[in-house]
């Protein structure tokens, strides 16, 4: 099956005389599963939808927009597979130097807030045509909600881009019910009823019944507790089952969040993920440079999404929701054949995972029948009785993988839940995970080791770390392998005080680790620590906590972590001192720094 076209010339070779929908994507064209374009466009076609791709356009140039003409059903936008605004700057909000999903590499191809301004100039030009935004720029920006970068609270990113409709979470099958509701001759005005949508209106007798009336805009711009509070209620109504439509004020008009879409069936997941791909780059995109992001996942298989880990700086339970949805073996095993068959294959499987690796079956059966609970977490505190606990099925693929022809190494790098891997009582699982999946060292993330900061983050308290990795290190001993552990670890997290820092600093003391990066805590959008970090309040209590904000005492946070490094000596000799801890400043065995000459 050949690519969709980006260019006019492909789509007369296409036998495309008017698209159906012009997609708008702000990355270079990969027809690849990882990337949400590919299955959107993809889906699209087989129900018989003409789609084609104006990939990064260059907003500056009017006629880019007039490439394929205009399409008959609809504009499709998307700010590509990483918000803008995190594609192109740092935590520190300095300007990254290479854009992966970039052809070459070259930064700032695709514009800053990138489906404001690509649906802003198609509003210039086709006036009265539909706009259609996804992907995951417009799915956690769907309501009103704290932007990092302006430090502010910015309106629903369905006002400012004059968007008709924003498809958020996955999106596979609400895109095909929108596209049938187009071409049956209704109007996208009309298209107010649409599971997994949102959409604006000035008339108030629209607004459904059962709607949740949110604070309004105004209000949560201006105080910091109803924003908390407001944010809650969307975070407690994200389940296609127990959530409710809500309904947000702003201004002159209301912002209506219609339920979100069931999760796909297995039967469905495997549907998608057999859609032709091309499973690569676009040729004429190739010619201009090589796309990083390519490298890792070309040779990967993705067998699941969504999670009910709960980490609170994730923005998973927003986007994908918390109810696992997986692909069967016998899909895995078909896309593992194609990707065997690649020229360029040289027999090693990068990944067999998702957001969470090990997260394959729903956490409980009562889910499926009553939704996910409003309430509480699967796994946090400690883990719900009813949470099933199983590796069984994720274990048959992986051994089955390993024994196909073609095949020299399965890797596991996708993030695997180090807790659920101890809550099994079956060790057979964690075993072989240790004799074949690791690539010498496993990446997991404890991600810091105060209790008081783990649990703002959602995350098991350090003792149930120390037990993995002291079984992590004695299965390696058994196997006779020499293999290592390298935990991420995330400075400055709201409630981390320069105290909680220096406990972490000391614990990478004790394990004798340098780690060569740190993560700053980055507040983006819809997450529960982005709230944290902008309201000072936990929404789950509405405690006040410790936020810590200023560049310089981040800059602290993250010197304590990387405290060997010569250039940090200043800044974690401030920290020490600051909050008293002189014993850390010495020449003995437990001291981080020596004193100054």
């Amino acid at each position: 099956m050949p690519f969709l076209p980006i260019n006019k010339q492909e789509m007369i070779q296409a036998n495309i005389i008017k698209p159906d929908f012009v997609f708008v994507s702000g990355d270079g064209y990969c027809d690849h599963p990882s990337f949400g374009t590919a299955i959107i466009a993809r889906m699209l076609e087989r129900f018989g939808y003409s789609v084609c791709i104006l990939s990064q356009p260059d907003i500056r140039n009017f006629k880019v927009w007039l490439e394929f003409g205009f399409p008959r059903l609809g504009w499709l936008v998307n700010s590509g597979n990483i918000d803008s605004m995190v594609n192109h700057y740092t935590v520190g909000k300095r300007r990254r130097k290479t854009d992966s999903y970039t052809p070459g590499g070259i930064i700032g191809k695709r514009p800053d807030r990138a489906i404001i301004k690509y649906c802003n100039e198609i509003r210039r030009v086709d006036p009265n045509g539909a706009i259609i935004i996804g992907g995951i720029e417009a799915s956690l920006r769907r309501l009103s909600h704290y932007d990092y970068w302006d430090d502010t609270v910015r309106k629903s990113i369905i006002i400012d881009s004059q968007a008709d409709l924003l498809v958020y979470g996955m999106g596979e099958k609400t895109i095909i019910e929108i596209a049938d509701y187009l071409a049956s001759g209704l109007k996208i005005r009309d298209l107010i009823f649409i599971k997994g949508t949102v959409w604006k209106t000035k008339d108030i007798s629209l607004i459904p019944n059962s709607a949740i009336k949110l604070p309004s805009y105004d209000l949560i711009r201006t105080d910091k507790k109803t924003y908390a509070e407001s944010f809650m209620i969307q975070y407690n109504n994200t389940d296609s089952i127990t959530g409710k439509p809500l309904c947000e004020p702003c201004q002159n008009e209301f912002i209506i969040q219609n339920p979100s879409r069931e999760p796909l069936t297995r039967e469905e997941m495997d549907q998608v993920y057999d859609l032709p791909f091309m499973r690569t780059a676009h040729p004429l995109l190739e010619k201009i440079g090589h796309i990083a992001a390519m490298d890792e996942i070309r040779h990967s298989i993705t067998i699941n999404r969504g999670c009910y880990g709960g980490c609170s700086f994730c923005a998973l339970t927003m986007h994908q929701g918390r109810v696992i949805q997986s692909r069967s073996k016998d899909s895995v095993i078909r896309e593992a054949k194609q990707i065997i068959a690649d020229p360029e294959f040289k027999g090693y499987i990068h990944d067999v995972g998702g957001p969470t690796a090990n997260f394959y079956q729903p956490a409980c059966d009562k889910q499926l029948e009553f939704g996910v609970c409003s309430n509480k977490q699967c796994l946090h505190p400690t883990p719900c009785k009813n949470l099933k606990v199983d590796h069984t099925d994720y274990l048959d693929i992986l051994r089955t993988l390993r024994e196909l022809a073609g095949i020299k190494k399965v890797f596991v790098r996708s993030g695997v839940r180090y807790d659920y891997v101890m809550y099994d009582k079956n060790d057979d699982f964690f075993r072989e995970l240790v004799q074949y999946h690791v690539s010498g060292q496993l990446k997991v993330a404890p991600e810091h080791v105060s209790d008081t900061v783990l649990d703002l983050m959602g995350k098991p308290h350090k003792a149930l770390y120390d037990r993995f990795v002291k079984k992590y290190f004695q299965l390696n001993a058994d196997l006779h392998k020499e293999q290592y552990l390298v935990p991420y670890l995330m400075s400055s997290h709201p409630g981390s005080t320069l105290n909680d820092a220096i406990i972490l600093a000391e614990y990478i003391r004790d394990i004798g680790y340098n780690p060569e990066q740190v993560q700053d805590f980055y507040p983006t959008p819809a997450t529960l620590s982005t709230t944290m970090y902008h309201t000072g309040l936990d929404p789950r209590t509405m405690k006040p906590i410790y936020i810590p904000k200023s560049q310089h005492e981040k800059a602290m946070q993250r010197a304590l972590i990387q405290y060997r490094d010569p250039k940090n000596y200043a800044l974690v000799l401030e920290a020490l001192t600051k909050a008293n801890r002189f014993d850390l400043i010495g020449f003995g065995e437990k001291c981080l720094i020596h004193p100054q000459r």
